[in-house]
């Protein structure tokens, strides 16, 4: 027997997030792929359900994927040591061949076939594609002393053409946070960063970072601890000063709103071990993480943010 009350719950469901894919027809969304959605199986399948969905929908989606655990693998592999210096990697010439080669070779086109085996059109590149990421090298940290880590690069221009044309088209871009310098040499870059300067320069409706941490938590007055749904500029700039914000989470917070303030429509903090996060946060009233945004400006009336 049919349990009907299930189906038409299915059916609000639906109905819920009408709206929303109202709202997000033909528009970008950039979503940053990394943490545990990249190594669990379960969790990798649920992400490429969620992004072939949203390509079907009419939205376009553009991946941007980390890969550090892959790379380190390969070095502990070829008996290549690794350093980190201000939580960036030491690349030197051949760490940079093999995270080259990990990164463009093996983690894109596994992301590219999870994709396509569901039914989506994915297609890799990576930063030095059509010249997509152009950088220079990081030569100072973010405190203006002097920092060498070889090749580990500083954006400084996102070339879009080549992800326009493949995301509106039927197409899914994957990128691999590789770039390319002055004399054609190869540049690992933070994929965090990546995925905020393509977001920005194509004036994405929405970036989607995938993270292992559920979102903001901040304590309440009556000293319990919450995820915050969504902090506007001042509001983040109030917790930080109070100590509410502190740590790991301040560059996140921060780097979100930076896109934001750069054109980006909302971005999102969100726990990639949540099975469907993309589809929770994106088409959900109440979403899963935190979502940033400079001014509360619903999508349509009778939002709540």
């Amino acid at each position: 027997m049919v349990d009907m009350n299930a189906v038409i719950a299915k059916a609000e469901i639906l109905i819920e997030a009408l709206p929303y894919i109202q709202s997000l027809a033909g528009k970008t969304v950039v979503i940053k792929y990394g943490g545990n959605a990249m190594i669990n199986d379960t969790l990798k399948n649920h992400v490429m359900q969620d992004i072939t969905l949203l390509k079907y929908i009419g939205i376009n989606p553009v991946i941007v994927h980390g890969g550090g655990p892959d790379i380190s693998a390969m070095l502990e592999r070829l008996a290549i040591p690794s350093e980190f210096r201000r939580g960036l990697r030491v690349t030197d010439a051949e760490t940079m061949s093999v995270a080259q080669m990990v990164l463009v070779g093996k983690t894109n086109k596994e992301i590219v076939s999870g994709l396509n085996r569901h039914g989506a059109k994915a297609i890799g590149i990576c930063g030095i594609d059509g010249r997509l990421i152009e950088c220079e090298r990081i030569t100072q940290d973010e405190e203006g002393e002097p920092l060498d880590i070889g090749y580990v690069g500083h954006i400084i221009k996102i070339n879009t053409k080549v992800l326009e044309m493949l995301a509106n088209d039927e197409y899914i871009p994957v990128v691999a946070p590789v770039g390319i310098g002055p004399e054609g040499e190869s540049y690992n870059i933070n994929a965090d960063t990546v995925a905020s300067e393509i977001a920005a320069a194509l004036k994405a409706e929405k970036l989607m970072m995938l993270t292992d941490v559920e979102g903001v938590r901040i304590t309440n007055e009556k000293g319990e601890e919450a995820v915050v749904s969504v902090l506007n500029k001042q509001e983040i700039n109030e917790l930080i000063e109070a100590g509410q914000i502190s740590g790991g989470m301040i560059p996140k917070v921060t780097g979100c709103l930076d896109t934001v303030r750069r054109g980006v429509g909302r971005a999102h903090i969100i726990d990639g071990r949540i099975p469907h996060c993309l589809l929770l946060e994106i088409f959900t009233n109440k979403g899963i993480g935190t979502m940033i945004t400079e001014e509360r400006k619903p999508y349509y009336a009778g939002e709540k943010i």
